[in-house]
């Protein structure tokens, strides 16, 4: 597909009927993602003058220097990790490169917070590692501590950086030949093409996977309370929940969700960029062959990175829960994998049902006003779970309050499993539409118009045209929301119902108090999972 027709909205075509119902729809579909949003914007300096003093005056400047530091250092981290990683596999040939194709995707499958509790674990001063190291030599050896600003951007980079190597990949190869021939008639080699042709063409691409990186290394809640490194998101947990203070979180939040909206202007504006520097499809990419050394160089450069980043963590996490089978309680172990998955399952069903809904009403639909409905409703992914939780906890709260006094109801909505399902859908809406929206895409207007002519319109041609040729986008976003809900921590900490626990919360539990090897199954368990995803992106790389 042409790109100029590619960054066309979808536009209701002859013989659809765009109505007023589809574009309400559209907005109601987008109140998860958008309430939070204007609800948090709207308590900015509404906590208690107390509470807001202590905040300004002593946490702000600490979280705020914290999380910009954080997030610099991620980003350059997992920016250097996943081109140099791309551009070796996506340019040279060389023993293992199919293998290191999709096997460099594997860290996905760990959550940061399981990568941080295991990296803690092992590198600690008390951990085997230093432990070994006075041992061997002497009670000054040591290494370098790991509850750092340096090691928690190690270990998320380490787990980010397939953002920027998939991205990277794609615009490598999208480049085909045209900028090693450039850098051949420029007289150049390799690595000169690389820098001085290669990356200035894909710029725009590895910018914005950096900013994918920058905006999830923002949201992040269990990686840096593993570390005790205080952002906004453990700022705003502890203001809640510390403090008491609701309006305090929300005071934090909101401005919280101006650096987002920063992010996502510029992650915008790239992703045009990148869209232009493609063009029309260039020739195939014939990769060059790497002999002797420099083949032994890139093989031992992957394979460590591949190492660290998964062999290395998963290893060390199933010899932790070989080892705890006998000594948990399996019964609450088991409750809280019954009630990951049936919430996952729950919010699957729920979100890629809304998700089928809102690309088939904007399919009906066109125009400014459905397409800014579309993209607010998508947009929550982009926010951190604590602004979700609190932006949604509010509302229901106050409509509890209200059918408490003026209808005499006794209900608590805020915190029920139809808030928690909510706060998902705002957040994971986007997880599922972009597959749906993909497969909507192959659906031609004379399939609908032929349609039209036979009589069958509405939720009719929803049903007969549009359902059966969405199943493939349908199950694939269900199977992603349903991942991402399992690992999901901060939205399900601060919102479950009391005595609600999931197997993210069993390993936040565990690790605050430091038992490392406790947290080792439920991990286990979300990691096998997540290899579901990985699978995924593998099958659509290989299509």
């Amino acid at each position: 597909m042409r790109l100029a027709l590619a960054r066309r909205g979808p536009r209701a075509g002859r013989g659809l009927k765009p109505s007023a119902g589809w574009l309400g729809l559209g907005w109601l579909l987008a109140l998860p993602a958008g309430l939070p949003i204007v609800i948090v914007l709207l308590h900015f300096g509404g906590a208690e003058p107390g509470v807001l003093a202590h905040l300004n005056g002593q946490v702000l400047p600490r979280v705020l220097g914290n999380t910009l530091w954080l997030v610099a250092g991620v980003a350059i981290g997992a920016g250097l990790l996943g081109t140099a990683a791309a551009w070796l596999v996506a340019v040279y040939d060389f023993p293992g490169r199919g293998l290191f194709a999709w096997a460099l995707l594997l860290p996905m499958a760990v959550p940061g917070y399981v990568m941080a509790f295991v990296a803690i674990g092992l590198l600690d001063y008390a951990g085997p590692v230093q432990s070994a190291l006075r041992a061997w030599l002497g009670p000054q050896a040591g290494l370098p501590p790991i509850r750092s600003y340096g090691g928690v951007v190690l270990v998320m980079s380490l787990v980010l950086y397939p953002y920027v190597y998939l991205i990277a990949r794609n615009a490598f190869a999208t480049q085909g030949r045209r900028a090693l021939e450039v850098g051949a008639s420029l007289g150049l080699g390799a690595f000169a093409s690389f820098r001085k042709v290669a990356l200035p063409l894909a710029r725009p691409w590895i910018a914005g996977g950096v900013l994918l990186v920058a905006m999830e290394t923002l949201a992040d809640f269990g990686t840096v309370s593993a570390f005790n490194y205080d952002t906004f998101t453990t700022a705003i947990y502890q203001s809640w929940f510390g403090l008491f203070s609701l309006g305090g979180a929300m005071h934090l939040a909101a401005m919280l969700v101006a650096i987002v909206a920063l992010l996502v202007l510029a992650e915008q504006a790239l992703r045009g960029r990148a869209r232009y520097n493609v063009g029309r499809s260039p020739q195939p990419l014939k990769r060059l062959r790497l002999r002797g050394g420099a083949a032994l160089c890139a093989c031992a450069a992957l394979s460590l990175l591949l190492i660290v980043a998964f062999v290395l963590p998963v290893a060390q996490l199933a010899f932790w829960a070989v080892g705890e089978l006998g000594e948990l309680s399996m019964p609450r172990l088991t409750e809280a994998a019954g009630n990951t998955v049936m919430l996952a399952a729950a919010a699957a069903l729920l979100i890629v049902v809304l998700a089928g809904l809102l690309g088939f009403a904007r399919r009906m639909q066109g125009g400014f006003a459905m397409r800014l409905s579309t993209r607010l409703a998508t947009l929550g992914y982009a926010l951190p779970g604590p602004v979700l939780a609190v932006g949604i906890f509010t509302p229901l709260a106050g409509l509890s309050a209200w059918a408490g006094a003026g209808l005499n109801w006794s209900l608590s909505l805020q915190t029920t499993l139809f808030a928690l399902l909510l706060a998902y859908a705002g957040r994971f809406l986007t997880v599922a539409h972009a597959p749906v929206e993909a497969n909507l895409q192959r659906i031609t207007r004379a399939m609908e118009e032929a349609s039209t002519s036979l009589g069958i319109g509405g939720w009719r041609m929803f049903g007969r045209v549009h359902l059966p040729l969405l199943r493939g986008g349908l199950a694939a976003g269900a199977t992603l929301v349903f991942v991402d809900v399992m690992k999901e921590m901060p939205i399900t900490l601060m919102m479950r119902p009391y005595g609600w626990d999931t197997l993210a919360v069993r390993i936040y539990e565990f690790t605050a108090e430091g038992r490392w090897e406790q947290a080792a199954l439920p991990a286990v368990l979300l990691v096998i999972t997540g290899f579901l995803p990985v699978a995924l992106l593998t099958l659509r790389g290989e299509k």
